[in-house]
């Protein structure tokens, strides 16, 4: 691929990001993002045939940073709480520097989950072995008893839940004030963490 064809995909790419970001994926419109690229909609089309093809474009390079990220983390020699913390950290800063991902994510799990598994095997994330590790964790009395399914389904559910509910948490508990509600995720990087630890530490 040639400089100038590289450059005009990635001018694509992020316009795309702004468009679905402010619109979604259903209210965005190919015009609007060919708009934002500076391009006419033949050129957006010659590069990316439909929408559906440009969310997937997205989504890939989101997930091809964000998995491996993980699994450095579940795959490391750092103990059990120190996993723990630094897998909410780097999972709630990815959602506050990609804030697309959480829709990417639950596009993807209506519409062909077997996708994210497949990346997620070819990244060597292997959720299984840190299920291994808790569980040894509770045989040998390092932490109160817990279902490792349970608990990891936890850990996930925290982190991208005030992403995937912005609108409504926001609207709620801080009165539409982005300031407010970007601050409280920045606490929240370093809570979630310590609040799953002391549910299962002894």
């Amino acid at each position: 691929m040639t400089r100038d064809k590289i450059n005009t995909e990635k001018k694509i790419l992020e316009a795309a990001r702004k468009v679905f970001l402010k619109k979604g994926k259903d209210g965005a419109r190919m015009q609007e993002i060919a708009n934002e690229a500076g391009i006419n909609k033949a050129l957006l089309h010659y590069y990316f045939r439909s929408k559906d093809k440009l969310f997937i474009a997205i989504f890939d390079e989101a997930l091809d940073e964000f998995i491996p990220r993980i699994g450095s983390v579940l795959n490391s020699d750092m103990s059990l709480f120190d996993k723990i913390r630094d897998f909410t950290n780097h999972y709630i800063e990815f959602f506050i520097e990609n804030p697309l991902l959480p829709l990417f994510i639950f596009h993807e799990i209506r519409n062909n989950p077997d996708r994210i598994v497949k990346l997620a095997g070819q990244s060597g994330v292997e959720p299984i072995l840190f299920a291994e590790e808790i569980s040894r964790a509770v045989d040998n009395g390092l932490i109160n008893p817990v279902d490792p399914r349970q608990l990891i389904v936890n850990m996930i559910s925290l982190c991208i839940f005030p992403f995937v509910g912005q609108p409504l948490v926001e609207a709620f508990l801080f009165n539409n004030d982005d300031e407010k509600f970007a601050d409280f995720i920045e606490i929240r990087k370093k809570e979630v963490g310590e609040f799953i630890i002391n549910s299962i530490k002894k």
